[in-house]
């Protein structure tokens, strides 16, 4: 079995109960999320052997953190222990044209804090078929960022693949600091996902044709997006979620799935420094279908998304069987409730075949 490790924060996420505001009543849903650990449940429902890694404290709310992992199959046993407080993120769910709300408490988490003598990335990876982490992870400090690329290069050293999803948070940094970051750690990932407004607020690049506040989108104008980034990075794919929202409640839901042109005069370009460029034609593009849904909740759907990439690539599905089953992974994800996708390959792969009927199985 294929092992896929995920570094980056758990949090504990405190929600309103019934759909109404922060504060509105005098309890929270409690659970945990966090991107990359949203990554390694998917994985570890799909049959995957799935690894998280982070810091989390020695105390009962990071236990219970660890613990909710181990419930559904994923190895956390090269988490770290230690600091003051686990991270933690309110979400008020929007409906119509209020729009969710999303509020941070995670400055100073444990995984913000973390040294590179909490790691050995060598050891952690030895022998992991793949490494993902998220453009969030980077973001929360200097050390974080810091330990991104220790992992990156050890991943790069032990020939795992390399999957960065590019998720780019306003409320943690700026866009600046996004692009001198990234464009570093960009240059060992060997698959990048984003969403479809990333790349333009990360390194600039804008979809022509395309409208993200009116919920319009252009696929040939991310198709621009998926070469600008094979010119810029030597990444071997770029995959695109694609999120029409029509309001808080009903969105429309689709993916991208690019493969690197074949580069006529590669070596002549790789000596002068043209990493993509002299491509012989553009990207190739597979499309998946798109979904119309009725939110339940839509929190996790990239990470959903993200899992049925690295599922696709590491099983050889081909650009079309890769793209089709991540959409519907993140499809599914956002018809359920909380961080964590709790669907199985069977049910993503009915989805993906056509059956999209919502009728009761008996």
């Amino acid at each position: 079995m294929k092992k896929i490790v995920t570094f980056g924060e758990i949090m504990l996420r405190l929600s309103p109960q019934d759909g109404t505001r922060l504060l509105q009543k005098p309890s929270f849903e409690a659970s945990f999320g966090g991107a990359e650990a949203n990554v390694a449940v998917s994985l570890a429902n799909f049959g995957m052997d799935a690894a998280f890694v982070t810091k989390v404290p020695q105390n009962p709310i990071g236990m219970a953190a660890l613990a909710e992992l181990n419930k559904f199959g994923v190895d956390a046993s090269f988490c770290a222990l230690g600091g003051d407080r686990l991270g933690v993120y309110y979400m008020e769910k929007g409906a119509g044209p209020r729009p969710s709300l999303c509020v941070y408490d995670r400055k100073n988490s444990s995984i913000a804090q973390a040294e590179p003598s909490d790691f050995d990335f060598d050891k952690i990876l030895k022998g992991a078929a793949a490494f993902h982490f998220t453009g969030i992870t980077p973001a929360l400090s200097k050390n974080a960022a810091a330990l991104c690329l220790n992992a990156v290069k050890a991943a790069r050293k032990t020939g795992a693949t390399v999957f960065c999803d590019l998720n780019f948070r306003s409320k943690l940094w700026t866009k600046a600091q996004a692009k001198k970051a990234m464009s570093e750690l960009c240059k060992y990932v060997d698959v990048c996902v984003l969403n479809e407004s990333d790349a333009a607020d990360v390194f600039g690049i804008k979809a022509a044709r395309s409208n993200i506040k009116e919920g319009k989108l252009d696929a040939k104008g991310y198709q621009d997006v998926a070469a600008a980034l094979f010119e810029r990075f030597n990444f071997k794919a770029v995959a695109i979620s694609q999120r029409e929202s029509y309001s808080a409640s009903d969105n429309g839901w689709s993916g991208l799935y690019f493969e690197r042109p074949l580069q006529a005069k590669k070596a002549a370009a790789d000596k002068k420094g043209l990493v993509g460029k002299n491509c012989a034609g553009g990207p190739k593009m597979f499309a998946s279908k798109k979904y119309d849904l009725r939110l339940v909740d839509r929190v996790g759907g990239g990470d959903a998304f993200a899992a049925g990439i690295i599922y696709g690539v590491l099983n050889k599905l081909g650009g079309q069987k890769t793209v089709d089953f991540a959409a519907a992974s993140g499809a599914l994800q956002q018809t359920i409730e909380g961080d964590f996708n709790r669907v199985s390959v069977a049910e993503v792969e009915r989805l993906a075949g056509g059956d999209s009927s919502g009728r009761i199985l008996r």
